[in-house]
């Protein structure tokens, strides 16, 4: 089963990466794969804030400056 989540969830973030270089993606999908409860997290705090009433954007951007730290250790 989670290989067949696994190939969906890659066919999901890539649909949201065009434009961004093939090597980038490769390096936020390995991330993601390594570190998959961090990101579920991240999400639903994105999630919550939207119910909030911000904007994906803002939401977004907002949860990435408070988790800063790790997503730069994770990405290096």
């Amino acid at each position: 089963m989670s290989f067949f989540k696994n190939i969906l969830m890659k066919q999901m973030i890539k649909s949201q990466m065009k434009g961004i270089p093939q090597e980038q993606q490769d390096k936020i999908i390995s991330a993601i794969e390594k570190n998959p409860h961090f990101f579920e997290d991240i999400a639903s705090k994105i999630q919550q804030k939207i119910k909030e009433g911000k904007d994906q954007t803002s939401a977004s951007m907002e949860v990435m400056r408070e988790n800063q730290e790790e997503l730069r250790k994770i990405m290096q």
